[in-house]
């Protein structure tokens, strides 16, 4: 099984691999408690991501309040192996609908 930093690599790649263009940032949680974990670019468009490795891990203060807020603004998830293809299809369509 792999680990957060493991599959956070792998999710980049797979993000480049359905997004070309798009920039991957990493979020410093140390600058905003638990803003989430990456910032995806692709056009006019953007989505935020907190990866975790399972459902079930702990999420952490603020981090639920960051994902519902940024949610309203634009995209973002809570993302971790058991729904990835769920979200990244929902970021398709997102990103369909607003470029």
């Amino acid at each position: 099984m792999m680990n957060e930093t493991q599959y956070r690599n792998h999710l980049e790649k797979t993000i480049k691999e359905i997004f070309p263009a798009c920039f991957i940032l990493r979020n410093d949680a140390k600058n905003i408690q638990g803003i989430p974990d990456i910032i995806v670019l692709c056009g006019w468009t953007w989505a935020m991501l907190e990866i975790k490795i399972s459902e079930d891990a702990p999420v952490q203060p603020n981090q639920s309040y960051y994902i519902d807020l940024f949610d309203q603004m634009g995209f973002s998830a809570f993302i971790y192996p058991d729904n990835e293809w769920e979200i990244l299809m929902e970021m398709v369509g997102y990103f369909d609908a607003h470029s």
